[in-house]
């Protein structure tokens, strides 16, 4: 595996054999001559969107405050102290999703989103931590990151971002354009602007046991089958009919031991949970979809490709995308599996689709899961 400028020339598994979930790495220079990808005019755009997921985070007087969009306007830039950061900016803007796409050596069902955050001098969040592993890209400017391995994570109480209370730096970084900085889960940061700044943050999904396990719950319901229904022909008269009878719970509790799952069942309900699109991912279908016929001639001579919002994944035979899952036959599931990890297919590949692939295809288009080449 080769060596990446990205990860400061080490490659993917140094860096996850020694960094990832560890320890942080500062990488100087990761991406050269790197530019901002939107210009601010736009940024602030992107937050009046109803579908964006913004915020607007002011510190005056030592008073933080924070509002979410959409944000119909921001303070001026020569205001000091304040912050505007927006969420999955890699579906606003191709060459933003291709900047998310370098990190590909992680699974895409690990990959989250481009946030980007735009400040004016002083500018930041307060001290804080975040639960999953995250990249820091400076784009624009300088910030100044100051980062703790501190065990005490406790937050100051009442406000309305998370602050840590007993915030103890340990080490100190001024990014440049073009700098990158990894930190791993909950370790303790503050990133504040000097001058003008852009930072890109490349955040990773890391779901809590709970929400799996309350989400899992709900998909298996739709596959429980306890046929029968509860009887007692051997009651005996109650002596305390307000009691629950010890023999009518062992009843029910031999029932509910019938429920079972296996790993196929969490393969599928993982697959399409992963990569169920967010709550605001809206998909745009083709103002003039072309027939199917013409779609197929088109497809083979420009090829396909993925939406940038599209999340295709796999495992096995199944084959999960937006949240929908099937099986496939082991000559269709290699053409399925190149689309998922090239996130295109050539007209040569598509030529080995079979008609019910082909037919899938179709639908995504007219979807717009899948686009023309």
């Amino acid at each position: 595996m080769k060596k990446l400028q990205l990860l400061g020339n080490i490659t993917p598994a140094q860096f996850l054999r020694d960094y990832w979930h560890k320890k942080p790495l500062l990488i100087r220079n990761a991406i050269p001559g790197f530019k901002p990808l939107l210009k601010f005019d736009k940024l602030a755009e992107a937050a009046r969107l109803n579908h964006v997921e913004s915020r607007l985070v002011t510190n005056v007087d030592g008073q933080w405050d924070m509002q979410h969009g959409p944000l119909l306007e921001v303070p001026p830039r020569t205001q000091r102290e304040w912050t505007l950061l927006v969420q999955g900016v890699n579906l606003l803007d191709e060459r933003a999703d291709a900047l998310l796409r370098e990190f590909r050596f992680l699974p895409d069902a690990r990959l989250d989103d481009l946030m980007v955050s735009y400040a004016t001098d002083g500018g930041g969040v307060g001290p804080h931590f975040d639960s999953y592993d995250v990249f820091l890209l400076q784009a624009q400017g300088k910030r100044r990151w100051k980062i703790s391995a501190q065990q005490d994570l406790s937050l100051v109480d009442g406000m309305p971002l998370k602050i840590l209370s007993n915030f103890t730096p340990e080490e100190e970084f001024v990014l440049e354009p073009g700098d990158m900085l990894y930190l791993p889960p909950h370790y303790a940061h503050d990133g504040v602007a000097e001058g003008e700044c852009m930072t890109y943050s490349i955040g990773f999904r890391a779901p809590s046991f709970q929400e799996l396990g309350e989400a899992f719950l709900q998909f298996m319901a739709d596959s429980i089958d306890l046929p029968g229904r509860y009887a007692d022909p051997g009651l005996q008269p109650a002596k305390n009919p307000a009691e629950i009878p010890r023999e009518m719970l062992a009843s029910v509790t031999e029932e509910l031991n019938k429920v079972r799952w296996d790993e196929e069942d969490v393969t599928v309900f993982f697959g399409e949970y992963m990569s169920e699109p967010k709550h605001n991912v809206f998909f745009t279908p083709p103002p003039k979809p072309l027939v199917v016929g013409r779609f197929m001639e088109t497809a083979a001579k420009r090829g396909l490709k993925l939406s940038a919002k599209s999340l295709m994944l796999y495992r096995g035979k199944h084959v999960f995308i937006n949240g929908e899952s099937f099986a496939v036959n082991r000559a269709d599931k290699i053409v399925l599996d190149v689309l998922a990890n090239e996130r295109r297919l050539t007209g040569e590949a598509l030529a080995q689709a079979s008609d019910d692939v082909l037919e899938a295809l179709y639908t995504w288009y007219q979807d717009g899961w899948v686009e023309l080449g």
